[in-house]
């Protein structure tokens, strides 16, 4: 996804919330636990699932995950907008310093964390 979408993506919640006078509503702290519950409702669909079973969902599984997925998105933009944090260069940043933490020479195949290397 380009940075240019990101923020068209972006702008387009930003209007929906202020269209619907949802902004009072939309603090950061208010943001977050709704981006922990829709989070909670993705791992509802895979609970108690047998491991393999969780990469073979069928159509109308697939299409249910799919739509928490996207309202964890929609929440993770609300909140990096209210919090105006540049969520690609970010996440850009973010990925530098886990290759750091996580040279492939140390940790491939091992789920330890990096402070346990």
């Amino acid at each position: 996804m380009k940075q240019s979408e990101v923020k068209d993506l972006t702008l387009v919640l930003r209007k929906f919330a202020q269209d619907r006078d949802w902004e009072q509503f939309h603090s950061p702290k208010n943001l977050s636990m709704a981006l922990s519950v829709e989070a909670a409702e993705l791992l509802e669909h895979f609970q108690w699932m047998p491991e393999q079973a969780c990469y073979v969902l069928d159509e109308a599984k697939q299409q249910l995950v799919g739509y928490e997925l996207a309202d964890i998105f929609i929440y993770l933009l609300r909140v990096s907008d209210q919090l105006d944090i540049d969520l690609m260069a970010v996440t850009k940043e973010k990925i530098k310093i886990n290759d750091e933490r996580y040279p492939v020479n140390k940790v491939k195949g091992s789920s330890k964390k990096y402070t346990e290397y």
